[in-house]
């Protein structure tokens, strides 16, 4: 079948299996010319099939050596629907693993549930011992608890007091007025039980009393806090309240892996275009005018650039003081640069729909968006037929 981008919103319902290859390819490439990394033998990504999860396991597997093991929740092609981009990301790196000698798996199931946990702790027990690395990397709208059985929705809501302000339609370039109602106290602890720390604890937990964290085991979690501009919608907001819960799970953790001298921590990422911050209001026009002044200043990196840089720099380089605090690393630094966010704030206030195509990167907002379902990518014939129904290798 011609596979084309068919989308519904911030969602793109169709995904191009040769076009997430080639962008897999490229990361894996990006990572091989850099500087080896001196870091983990054996590493779990939970939430590892997109954005800054998959960058995580190619890091780790192409820039260390690592042998990786990928949780996600993503489903194959069925009849004439696709498969979701993070099952096309995921066969495409298994592959290149395999190829490269590395040893890597992929689990596919809801890493909320007691069940994936213990598929997991089975599959590392019988290949591969203990594990160096945890990456907490999962991003979804819903959670069912393991315990109590309640599902939980997140919701992207300012606390308080209703927010306007300024938000892009990224598809025809409408900048425009919104104005988000303040969530409840009810969706603040959903958002919190979806978005926050108590899963990243469980599965810290559960990997503890089964033996298989490595002695000086190190995880780590990602997070934002972002510009002022967006600080009532994201920061101060439920995500922010979820995100605040996150950090405070990691100094628990700290508490935790303390007998087997290990360490956790919270990485605070630079904003980037993912499918979950194009869901939230602000934030797409914000990170096209951020695109722009970065661009324009040398200073832009993409999901794989600043997780060689976390990894290099931060959690396995010479200096680890670079951390912010004993669980806050910030590799948001480049994009908080003082004279950043000022001509960002400059142009923020001058932003119409007649001139975003000149204040703002809406082509390269764009261009970002459909590369994450595989297509708008170079080397690639998009009018070619081709088969939707890919495996992906070492799937347990």
């Amino acid at each position: 079948m011609i596979i084309q981008p068919k989308t519904r919103g911030f969602i793109c319902t169709t995904a191009h299996p040769a076009g997430c290859a080639k962008q897999v390819e490229s990361q894996i490439e990006y990572v091989k010319a850099q500087k080896k990394i001196d870091g983990p033998a054996n590493v779990l990504v939970i939430g590892a099939s997109t954005g800054y999860g998959l960058a995580s396991r190619i890091t780790a597997a192409f820039g260390a050596g690592a042998n990786t093991i990928g949780v996600f929740f993503d489903k194959a092609a069925e009849g004439q629907r696709t498969a979701s981009a993070g099952w096309y990301n995921s066969a495409a790196l298994e592959q290149k693993a395999a190829e490269t000698g590395l040893k890597s798996h992929s689990i596919v199931g809801d890493a909320f549930s007691d069940a994936i946990k213990e598929k997991t702790i089975e599959l590392i027990k019988a290949e591969y011992g203990t594990i160096d690395l945890v990456v907490y990397s999962v991003a979804s709208p819903r959670r069912t608890h393991p315990v109590t059985g309640e599902t939980f929705s997140s919701v992207i809501k300012p606390v308080e007091t209703a927010y306007s302000n300024k938000t892009l339609n990224f598809h025809t370039g409408e900048v425009s007025l919104t104005t988000i109602e303040p969530a409840t106290e009810e969706e603040v602890r959903q958002t919190i039980a979806v978005m926050g720390g108590e899963d990243w604890r469980m599965w810290m937990d559960q990997l503890l009393e089964a033996g298989v964290l490595a002695d000086g085991a190190t995880t780590v979690a990602y997070s934002y806090i972002g510009p002022e501009i967006t600080h009532p919608i994201y920061r101060e907001g439920t995500i922010g309240k979820a995100k605040n819960d996150l950090e405070q799970t990691a100094n628990k953790l700290n508490d935790l892996l303390a007998s087997k001298n290990g360490r956790a921590f919270v990485s605070v990422n630079k904003a980037l275009v993912t499918q979950s911050s194009s869901a939230i209001p602000v934030v797409p026009l914000y990170i096209s005018a951020l695109y722009k002044v970065m661009k324009e200043k040398g200073l832009h990196e993409n999901c794989i650039q600043q997780m060689y840089r976390l990894f290099s720099e931060h959690l396995y380089g010479n200096n680890p003081a670079t951390a912010e605090s004993s669980s806050l690393i910030r590799v948001d630094d480049w994009e908080m640069r003082e004279d950043v966010q000022t001509e960002v704030m400059k142009r923020w206030d001058e932003l119409q729909s007649d001139n975003v195509l000149d204040l703002a990167d809406l082509e390269g907002y764009r261009q970002d968006f459909f590369q994450l379902f595989g297509f708008h990518t170079d080397g690639v014939d998009f009018d070619a037929n081709i088969d939707p129904s890919v495996d992906i290798p070492n799937l347990v």
